[in-house]
């Protein structure tokens, strides 16, 4: 039985995404401004905030930061969005701040969303656990993200690219003002901004929109010394301006940053289910778990599977939804993969079985098995492959829904995924 907090929350998905923020400003006000009594670092961007943010969330806990971290959307449970010191929050205490929303809500007569919702409860929560400095990844967009409430004086922006038009604006340049504008949520002066993923028109715009703010602009160099778990060098792109973030946040504070320390912390920093190895007892790599969902993502998956496992083949276990452009996906995967492994889950905005193997067939590509995601689906797979060629992973791909569903039947066994023991699956419907 879901708790009543959680009821609130999935009541809350009837109103869609709503950009402003003033039903979160009224509820803020209402609930005491949980949001003033801590730092925040704000990540926007169109792809990479969420590895940004964990890596910079990492490197400012090991510089003796209580570090709170925000990200969406979840791979297994609700309770991965708000983490303190990598830890998640409970699920006592994520239902009684739900309770606690919901009574504000209804006292002020607004109807915040579910966005809204989990973005007041993380205020709180960071409120509650005293957290010197949060590392807020942005929903959609910046200036009318309701996280940006929580005014930060550093804005890391990871890339711009064309998605929700309709909200942001129609052109790449429309797009990077909108995301830079998270900081006019206050006036103050002092902010930075640490920039990647742009070409040079674009970070043209972005230094004139933060000299217009007064705001400083850094454009940190990638790094060539970051050793990472997370294959892929827009992995090293996103860690290089996690560096530089916490090194200016680390200066602002008055302490002394340290950058080998900030560097042994991200070797170990797995950002999960985004180009992540699982290894087995023997030190041998048994799935590469990858999120892609769109031909963009695909295109950097390939490119790392070319530096990585060069002239390699893999069987790949692929599923996606109904409105991703799957032809153009499964043509760019087409030279990396030997055996094609279909599959779904129950959500419903899944493509059907017979929808996959017939745009595998138009491309002249064979279906070598096929089931509903399962852990016996997933062990089929592995059997196959490994009697193959024991030496190359199964790839698992084409969603993130399908990405968490694999990471809860696999949790168990590989050290990697050791995080998600413990959390109970929460719908994902809201992602």
């Amino acid at each position: 039985m879901q708790s009543p907090g959680m009821d609130y929350l999935n009541s809350r998905l009837m109103f869609g995404m709503v950009p402003g923020l003033e039903s979160t400003r009224k509820l803020c006000n209402a609930l005491g401004n949980p949001e003033r009594s801590f730092k925040t670092i704000h990540i926007v961007g169109t792809n990479g905030k969420g590895s940004t943010s964990y890596y910079l969330a990492g490197i400012l806990q090991a510089h003796g930061f209580k570090t709170g971290l925000f990200t969406s959307p979840h791979l297994v449970s609700l309770r991965e969005r708000i983490r303190v010191n990598d830890i998640p929050i409970s699920g006592a205490d994520l239902d009684r701040l739900l309770l606690q929303v919901k009574a504000a809500a209804e006292q002020l007569q607004v109807e915040p969303t579910f966005f809204e919702v989990l973005t007041l409860v993380s205020f709180l929560y960071y409120a509650e656990q005293g957290v010197d400095v949060v590392s807020m990844e942005a929903g959609m967009g910046g200036r009318l993200d309701s996280t940006a409430v929580a005014c930060g004086n550093i804005v890391v922006l990871t890339s711009i690219g064309l998605e929700h038009t309709e909200v942001l604006g129609p052109t790449e340049s429309a797009i990077l003002k909108e995301k830079m504008a998270v900081v006019e949520a206050d006036h103050r002066r002092n902010k930075t901004f640490v920039v990647g993923g742009l070409s040079e028109e674009l970070l043209a715009e972005a230094r004139a929109y933060a000299g217009e703010l007064g705001a400083e602009c850094i454009v940190p160099a990638i790094r060539t010394d970051i050793k990472l778990p997370n294959l892929g060098r827009h992995y090293i792109e996103n860690a290089s301006l996690s560096l530089a973030a916490a090194e200016s946040f680390v200066h602002s504070a008055g302490r002394v940053f340290d950058d080998s320390l900030a560097l042994k912390t991200l070797e170990t920093r797995s950002w999960a289910g985004r180009m992540q190895q699982l290894t087995d007892k023997n030190g041998v790599v048994r799935y590469i778990l990858d999120g892609a969902h769109n031909s963009h993502a695909v295109r950097r998956l390939v490119e790392t599977l070319a530096e990585y496992y060069p002239g390699t083949k893999f069987h790949c276990v692929f599923g996606a939804l109904k409105d991703k452009d799957v032809g153009e996906m499964l043509k760019l995967m087409a030279p990396f993969v030997s055996h094609w492994h279909i599959t779904k889950t129950p959500y419903p905005r899944f493509r059907e079985l017979d929808d996959l193997r017939s745009e595998l067939s138009n491309l002249g590509l064979k279906v070598a098995s096929e089931g509903v995601l399962s852990r016996k689906f997933l062990d089929q797979v592995a059997e196959i492959a490994s009697a193959d060629n024991e030496n190359i992973p199964v790839l698992v791909t084409g969603s993130l829904y399908m990405i968490g569903e694999t990471v809860q039947f696999l949790k168990d066994d590989f050290d990697g995924l050791a995080f998600f023991r413990g959390l109970d699956p929460s719908t994902n419907e809201h992602r």
